[in-house]
């Protein structure tokens, strides 16, 4: 039964942090804490688990139940029950997507984030967009949020009209736009209030840009290899410094293409691994791992030294 009295999630910084996987592709359990533990002392207001850095489709529903629960208890034997989990809960039917939300709930999770189905792509009309999300918060028992992206959704770019129309739902809270739209995010803003609805950017490359515009922080992936900086850039903005954080925006500006550049999931791994002492480089196929050289990875060199220097 969907809650009656749903509140956004906190406004900063949140992370779609990466799977590790051992050598035979099973969960590294090991590698994931590591991870989740340098992410919540790096100071993120949270960590989605299962957004697409999270490689939710190539895992089973027990493999998810089991990263949101290892996510969850890490953060809370380490003193960071105040870091909010988010889970991905995208599906290709109403009912999976159903089933995958109570599963995050049982898991710990405090909130499910919803990709557009995606497989029939000319048959997902406004009305049926607008019914899927319906659906799915009257029967989530945690608060929903709507996950806007293009690329992984057969090119589905929801509307500041959808989106807004279904922030009046009361058990879907926020989004993340993933699209990069700073016009679309702005729009929302400026017309659903932050105490009923979170509008985040997917992309830290416009990190800045969105606050300006009334965002709510950013769910991004590049502070999986730089959560300092994204939390500094941060405070720069409410500090009202804003200078200062348009120094940090154009290194997280330059990092975020580059790492596009190197395929994200695996790049990131690679990144991490090759810098912060724990993880591997192993992705499931038939994604490929990453391959970094000086030449490739110079941009982002430069935010881990700022990083590292925080």
């Amino acid at each position: 039964m969907a809650p009656t009295n749903s509140i956004p999630p906190p406004a900063g910084v949140y992370v779609p942090a990466v799977l590790f996987f051992d050598d035979n592709e099973d969960l590294d359990i090991p590698s994931i804490k590591a991870h989740v533990l340098r992410l919540a002392k790096g100071g993120v207001t949270g960590i989605l688990v299962q957004g697409s850095n999270g490689e939710a489709q190539h895992l089973s529903h027990d493999e998810r139940k089991e990263a949101i629960r290892v996510t969850r208890q890490t953060l809370n034997e380490n003193g960071f029950e105040n870091v909010v989990v988010i889970a991905g809960t995208g599906a290709q039917s109403t009912r999976e997507t159903k089933k995958l939300c109570a599963d995050a709930a049982e898991a710990g999770a405090a909130y499910c984030l919803v990709l557009t189905p995606s497989v029939w792509p000319n048959q997902m009309t406004p009305d049926k967009i607008l019914k899927f999300y319906r659906d799915v918060a009257d029967a989530s028992p945690i608060p929903t949020m709507i996950y806007n992206f293009p690329t992984v959704t057969a090119g589905q770019n929801l509307t500041s009209d959808i989106i807004g129309e279904l922030a009046q739902h009361p058990n879907i809270v926020g989004t993340k736009l993933s699209c990069g739209d700073v016009g679309k995010l702005h729009r929302l803003t400026s017309t659903v209030p932050a105490t009923k609805f979170a509008t985040f950017p997917g992309k830290s490359d416009v990190f800045l840009q969105g606050l300006i515009s009334g965002s709510a922080g950013v769910i991004g992936a590049l502070p999986n290899i730089a959560p300092k900086a994204h939390v500094e850039l941060y405070r720069l903005y409410k500090a009202g410094k804003l200078e200062e954080a348009v120094k940090v925006q154009a290194l997280l500006g330059q990092a975020d293409w580059e790492m596009g550049r190197l395929g994200s999931i695996g790049g990131i791994k690679a990144v991490v691994s090759k810098n912060f002492g724990y993880g591997n480089i192993n992705v499931r196929g038939p994604l490929t791992p990453a391959t970094i050289t000086a030449a490739n990875t110079q941009k982002l060199e430069a935010l881990i030294a700022f990083e590292k220097s925080l």
